[in-house]
């Protein structure tokens, strides 16, 4: 009688030849030529006797929106792109710095919120390098939300944040304050996780032939499907000139065959990243489940140059695709081609995260450590918004998240789309503000400005938070008062958590070269105030952290090491 099937294990040839994939010699023409060169669709050796998946039904959404995709794709639209290693074609959001406001004029302030940790990620490996990362690629936010901040917990699903606020003096500008939000995440307890739907796109073009790329992705997806249960279900589509499925809709219980599928990929060719966006989506569609968390996880160095490369057309798809319940996670790899512009604006618009993996301890930290906050959402279109009170503030800046800034009216607006929260995962965010009595940045106004009305118990600010449970269409709303009671009058004297993001913030805004920092707050003070904070660190990330900021001072920039 034949022995019970091997679920999992190691992908060796003889496993995988045995579940039907093909032998290491036979690869290129089962998975190479026919898909990208000949133009087929590449499916897997078990998959040889099903047929292809039915065409997708007819799209729900306006012509308008979905039109530049299909014509594109139509059309082919080549556009040749760079041979890796012939120029650093990297690319980043341009996005200035939040300017100082001015609270009489201006007293509110309203964004989305971020939990994407790629600019961390990528800014250790510039450093790591030897080089100064690009202004643009730093992204403050992402560097202070890389880390826990031991926040206290909530306990209530349907009250999915716990706030967290500490006042305490600026350690770079005198005369200044910053205002600490934090907002801890529920964690959703592992046995009340819903089942996974997820769809591996995973780009297999040429460019992603290095050891830090396409290698590293099938290490990061391994560590991925080790999390797997038997209720989860994952497919694959891999895309280089055209665009295939790998792996027919598969359950937790068979890690073997995923790992053989993720195995068997090769990289060769140009990039066809929007068809492949295209079928993954169809994917996830087709196996829609209403009781699972849907989602599409695209690994790719974002150089799109076949068919659709527009970002504003690839956003606007995404987009629309948010609407079916299927959201997007992309994660960055590589050097040289990395085009990080577009892995934000697909992330931003598919209602997912961008992740940057440059290690595989970091592709540990994603899809191990960080696994339930990468996946399972706790709340959607998720908004901070705070007003500050002109008698105790006379100015503002909101450090980061100059690219998820909102109009004040946006708040209140139920389909303003805003950044998703997944389980456990806390978000910060840093105020500097100049107290009412201090020296201001700029002159005060000759005629004056209408008197602000008195604030309650001294308040300083009202912070409001607003969301959507998943797959909710009505928001909620989250209430706290700043004031007296939540100041500290020294920096020493402030929480851990609140000292370790301000060493943080630091960091990356001399990064920036932002021109609010003091010339007395250098590197040392830098390493120095995180070194007040390390705490307990059981994974090394802060260790790591005050290394760098070590290091920072001595780099070079990308023009200066020649590359």
């Amino acid at each position: 009688m034949a022995g019970p099937a091997i679920r999992d294990g190691a992908a060796t040839p003889a496993a995988c030849e045995a579940l039907g994939f093909p032998k290491a010699d036979d690869r290129r023409d089962s998975y190479s030529r026919r898909g990208r060169i000949g133009g087929g669709a590449m499916y897997a050796p078990s998959m040889a006797m099903a047929p292809p998946p039915p065409p997708p039904p007819p799209s729900p959404y306006p012509a308008a929106r979905a039109a530049p995709m299909q014509e594109i794709l139509a059309t082919g639209g080549y556009r040749p792109g760079p041979m890796p290693g012939e120029i650093n074609t990297e690319r980043y959001p341009n996005a200035q710095a939040n300017p100082i406001k001015q609270t009489a004029q201006e007293p509110v302030s309203t964004f989305s919120v971020d939990v994407d940790t790629a600019a961390y990620a990528n800014v250790r490996r510039f450093l790591n390098d030897g080089q100064s990362p690009p202004r643009d690629a730093v992204r403050v936010e992402e560097l202070i939300n890389y880390f826990d901040y031991g926040y206290a917990q909530p306990t209530d699903a349907q009250v999915p944040f716990k706030p967290f606020v500490a006042v305490t003096p600026s350690p770079w500008a005198a005369e200044r304050q910053i205002v600490h939000i934090g907002l801890q995440g529920y964690d959703i307890p592992r046995a009340q996780e819903p089942p996974l739907n997820l769809v591996f796109l995973i780009d297999t073009s040429g460019s992603m032939s290095a050891e830090n790329k396409l290698p590293l992705a099938r290490k990061a997806l391994n560590l991925l499907v080790d999390q797997l249960r038997p209720q989860d279900r994952v497919s694959m589509v891999a895309y280089a000139g055209s665009a295939g499925a790998v792996l027919a809709p598969t359950s937790g219980r068979e890690k073997l065959k995923m790992r053989c599928a993720l195995g068997a990929l090769e990289s060769g060719g140009s990039t066809a990243g929007g068809q492949g966006l295209a079928l993954a989506y169809d994917l996830a569609v087709q196996n829609f489940d209403a009781r699972a968390v849907n989602r599409v996880i695209l690994m790719t160095d974002g150089d799109f140059n076949v068919g659709v490369a527009d970002p504003a057309k690839l956003t606007d798809f995404v987009a629309a695709k948010r609407q079916t319940g299927v959201y997007l996670s992309v994660y960055g790899l590589g050097e040289g081609n990395y085009n990080d512009a577009l892995m934000q604006a697909l992330a931003q618009n598919g209602n997912g995260t961008a992740g940057y993996i440059d290690t595989l301890n970091e592709a540990r930290k994603s899809f191990r450590d960080d696994f339930s906050g990468s996946l399972f959402p706790i709340a959607d279109d998720v908004k901070i918004q705070v007003e500050f009170n002109p008698r105790a503030v006379s100015e503002y800046r909101l450090i980061g998240y100059e690219t998820r800034l909102l109009n004040r009216e946006d708040f209140n607006n139920d389909r303003v789309d805003a950044g998703e929260v997944g389980s456990g995962t806390s978000v910060t965010a840093l105020y500097e503000v100049t107290p009412a009595g201090a020296q201001p940045s700029s002159d005060p106004l000759r005629y004056g400005v209408p008197e602000p009305r008195a604030a309650a118990g001294g308040e300083i600010a009202f912070l409001k938070v607003r969301y959507k449970l998943p797959g909710g269409q009505a928001s909620r709303l989250i209430e706290r008062p700043i004031g007296a009671g939540d100041t500290y009058g020294r920096v020493v004297d402030a929480p851990e958590a609140t000292r370790w993001a301000l060493a943080v913030a630091g960091f990356g805004q001399k990064l920036r070269g932002d021109p609010w920092l003091s010339p007395d707050f250098g590197w040392k003070a830098v390493g120095d105030l995180a070194q007040t904070a390390r705490g307990s660190d059981p994974y090394g990330l802060r260790a790591e952290f005050v290394q760098l900021a070590r290091a920072a001072g001595a780099t070079k920039t990308v023009n200066e090491s020649g590359n």
